[in-house]
């Protein structure tokens, strides 16, 4: 570690978002713990139920998480799983046709307008609606047909850090449990073991610190991951981000990859590796600076991941990610904790 890296590390650590993120281990222990009935109970209900299709409904990190439960869902349960837009109904008062669908809204506070709007017209259409949400006592919670806690505590900072990683347990819990996938819920029980040795694991990023865009990439399962990071980028460290699917930054984005053009690309290790792997070489051929998560290329600048069940590392690299955006944003002359023009509650109509 450099001199300038610990003394940014130091800095991070007085930091309300550095604080929370390194409570997910703890608080998401407590919550699949506490969770396990209710989860048991919701996901035989779903069984019983064989739903056409699930809709999810967030804004945010909690749409970032929505991103992740796509992918669980439709890889994992076989079931087609969809965002659906709040201004549908909350605009355009639009009525779906949602009869023997999933109706999925995940938030950390339960109060936006228009999140709620959504879910009250998925129940008049014939949804069963689900709220993950982290404010127990709230209209979302109150107004949902069934509710899984996310149990992150109190989050102040404005950029949302354990409550992301509390929605992406919730969703692995619920899929494991639903599909009765005795794999991925073997894996679970050590994932706040490896979320604390993520949150040890020293990612550094000097490449990012003078940059004025990037490229975040992930796939498949990492897209969410990828969406976070790039949403973490521009509220935190003032730094232009776009996410891109590995596949689809291919088609037009790719004209902008040259000399010097700043990369950090995200892969776990399942059946998108080759692909996130043969777009990293790309990358660099193309003369890119490559910062690389889960993969080992000559020349990129390599972060260190954890060996862990495929559909778990997103998670736990979101979990490091965390550590090395706080210390950025300060390297970049923010706040983490205040995120200009930005509010912890944003009610969107």
């Amino acid at each position: 570690m450099t001199d300038a890296h610990a003394v940014a590390n130091t800095k991070a650590g007085g930091t309300q978002m550095f604080a929370e993120a390194g409570e997910a281990p703890a608080r998401i222990a407590a919550q699949l713990d506490a969770n396990r009935t209710l989860v048991a109970r919701l996901a035989d209900r779903l069984r019983r139920l064989a739903p056409r299709a699930v809709l999810t409904a967030a804004r945010g990190s909690s749409d970032n998480a929505a991103t992740f439960a796509r992918y669980l869902i439709e890889t994992r349960a076989a079931t087609l799983t969809s965002s659906y837009a709040p201004s549908v109904s909350s605009v355009y008062a639009a009525q779906p046709k949602l009869h023997d669908t999933v109706f999925v809204a995940i938030s950390q506070s339960g109060r936006s307008p228009d999140l709620l709007a959504a879910v009250s017209a998925a129940k008049t259409a014939g949804a069963f609606t689900i709220a993950l949400v982290n404010q127990e006592d709230s209209p979302l919670a109150a107004l949902a047909d069934d509710v899984v806690p996310l149990r992150a505590g109190a989050e102040k900072s404005v950029a949302a850090t354990k409550t992301y990683l509390a929605a992406n347990a919730a969703i692995l819990q619920l899929v494991a449990e639903w599909r009765e996938d005795a794999e991925l819920k073997k894996a679970l029980v050590s994932l706040p073991q490896n979320l604390a040795k993520a949150w040890s694991l020293d990612w550094q990023a000097p490449r990012l610190a003078e940059a004025k865009d990037l490229y975040v990439i992930g796939r498949g399962l990492g897209f969410g991951l990828a969406q976070e990071a790039a949403l973490k980028f521009k509220e935190t460290c003032g730094l232009h981000a776009e996410a891109f699917s590995a596949a689809e930054v291919r088609h037009g984005p790719m004209a902008l990859v040259g000399p010097h053009f700043p990369a950090l690309i995200f892969a776990q290790n399942d059946e998108t590796r080759a692909g996130i792997e043969s777009l990293a070489r790309q990358f660099l051929a193309a003369g890119a600076d490559v910062t690389a998560a889960g993969l080992e290329m000559p020349g990129a600048a390599n972060l260190p991941v954890l060996d862990a069940h495929p559909a778990l590392q997103p998670v736990l690299m979101a979990q490091s990610f965390y550590r090395l955006v706080a210390s950025l944003s300060l390297a970049r002359g923010y706040d983490p904790d205040r995120p200009p023009l930005l509010n912890k509650i944003t009610e969107t109509i």
